[in-house]
């Protein structure tokens, strides 16, 4: 290990380390997480590792120190509980203790594809396949790269260090915490390997819009035309399944940055939902699960180590992490054009939005800002048997720390700019609600999205929605026409004027949170 790279651990404070791991390959990373004992390899060659308690991110225990730097400039609550520094140090100085003696790995890497605002990061962690799954998720370096490598955060995960709620002002045993002015993230209690990608994303959050980059938790593809299309959603809407195409070239899955320039992939890799994963539906995806891709939390047969992607006895958060090079039409480098067309998705289980329809960018503002989807039971725990409005702004709420509406406005300045045509897909339930209705078939909403984003809908004749008032197709190549309009699939159209106006009395509560926001962004909701 060089000298150089030595100071770096030193200026952290973590000396008296163990052996230390710097950079090693896929095949060492995971022979050593084999060896420890924290994965297998299934019968298709991925390694498979297990997350223990948390299947997910503990969003409770998740803080940002308040200091001079940060005080007026993040949006304080819920998502970004403040921290003292005087906590910090203390927390701080427990896990380098905590890491004395201890054998570590390190990874250099660097998020965002555009060289203009790349950010060169250092991870240091306890567990190989961490190291694994960070090598597939962040950018990789070449050997130039490396040589002259000055990271600008550092993540140190401590997944077996648990704080003291009392002692350390934290929720839990469990800890995530930024330090913009240390530039430190600290990881503690969990092996949820997410939390590390969804840090430096709560970073570029924070750092990008000074810099007149809109930060987006979107995924991107690329048509052979050069048209460029994003798509906003929350988990399970189908923002990567829908991105991952075989006519397109995937940009990235998860998170981007809109410029002056155009757009550009934060990640080197996808990080994809596997549960009821087919090769038929999602072939991209499919192919992807290879040597040197990271499993969470999927089910395998301990004999034939044959994955069952159809079981959540775990979790229905199953994952892969793979580098995007494994997606055989990947955009490499990440960096893409202004976008022609923008999706948000959401997964209406309530089954009255559109299957598709057109926004103006005053609707388009509202729907960013409000982020809507829907919980039904079997995805989350503790849910019962009706569905569950979600709002979540921007469509990324726990990795925004500035205000909603700063990110809002400069989606709108880029909308008016850019002219980019806006769409609402509803992937969730037709016919009826959750448990009633059934949910809108994958190949219909492939082409729907097809249509959109080849401009075919963008002139198509088209009606308001009673209610909310978007712009419902009359038709669209490839989907029967009758599937356009929500209201026509339910056999009760009493009750589903009922739902829908149950739906946007919803949309106004949540909108109601916003107070900065321009009365013709407000005035765009549902009547």
């Amino acid at each position: 290990m060089a000298t150089a790279k030595n100071e770096v651990l030193r200026a952290l404070g973590l000396t008296n380390l163990g052996s230390v791991y710097r950079n090693l390959g896929p095949s060492q990373l995971i022979e050593r997480a084999i060896s420890e004992g924290d994965g297998l390899l299934s019968a298709e060659g991925a390694l498979v590792a297990r997350t223990g308690q948390f299947t997910g991110r503990s969003p409770k225990d998740k803080f940002v120190v308040r200091d001079a730097s940060t005080e007026s400039t993040v949006k304080w609550g819920a998502v970004n509980q403040p921290m003292p520094p005087e906590n910090f140090d203390r927390l701080f100085a427990k896990v380098q203790s905590y890491y004395q003696g201890r054998d570590a790995y390190i990874l250099d890497a660097q998020a965002g594809a555009d060289p203009a605002y790349t950010l060169p990061i250092q991870i240091v962690g306890q567990k190989a396949w961490h190291i694994l799954f960070c090598h597939n998720l962040f950018l990789r370096l070449t050997a130039d790269q490396l040589a002259s490598h000055q990271p600008q955060f550092t993540i140190i995960s401590a997944p077996e260090f648990h704080t003291d709620p009392a002692a350390d002002g934290t929720n839990s045993e469990t800890a995530i915490v930024v330090n913009f002015a240390k530039k430190v993230v600290l990881i503690c209690g969990t092996l949820y390997a997410g939390e590390m990608k969804k840090s430096i994303f709560t970073i570029l959050n924070y750092l990008l819009p000074d810099k007149g980059v809109l930060p987006m938790h979107c995924s991107i593809n690329l048509g052979s035309d050069g048209g460029t299309a994003v798509f906003f959603g929350l988990s399970g809407t189908g923002k990567t399944t829908l991105s991952a195409d075989p006519s397109r070239r995937l940009v990235g899955d998860d998170e981007h940055g809109w410029s002056a320039e155009g757009t550009f992939n934060f990640e080197g890799g996808c990080y994809a939902k596997c549960i009821r994963l087919s090769q038929d539906k999602e072939p991209e995806i499919w192919s992807a699960i290879r040597y040197g891709t990271v499993l969470e939390n999927v089910v395998m047969d301990a004999e034939t180590r044959r994955l069952d992607f159809d079981s959540a006895l775990y979790t229905e958060n199953t994952r892969a992490a793979y580098p995007i090079d494994f997606i055989d039409n990947a955009v490499i480098p990440g960096v893409a054009g202004h976008p022609s067309t923008v999706l948000f998705l959401t997964a209406d289980a309530f089954g009255v939005l559109p299957p598709i329809s057109r926004l103006t960018n005053e609707q388009a503002m509202y729907h960013f800002l409000s982020g809507y989807t829907a919980k039904v039971a079997g995805t989350e725990r503790g849910l019962g048997n009706e569905p569950q409005a979600a709002f979540s702004e921007c469509f990324g709420a726990p990795f925004l720390p500035r205000a909603p509406e700063v990110y809002a406005k400069m989606l709108g300045e880029k909308l008016a700019k850019h002219k980019s045509a806006v769409y609402l897909v509803n992937t969730g339930w037709v016919g009826g609600a959750f448990g009633t209705g059934k949910r809108m078939d994958l190949k219909y909403t492939r082409a729907m999205v097809n249509a959109a984003i080849e401009g075919k809908l963008n002139t198509a004749a088209s009606e308001a929605h009673p209610v909310f008032r978007v712009l419902i197709p009359r038709e669209c190549p490839g989907v029967p026409a009758e599937l356009l309009d929500p209201r026509a699939q339910w056999s009760d159209k009493a009750a589903y004027d009922k739902a829908a106006a149950d739906l946007a009395l919803l949309f106004k509560k949540n909108f109601a949170k916003f107070g900065d926001v321009d009365p013709a962004i407000t005035a765009a909701g549902p009547a």
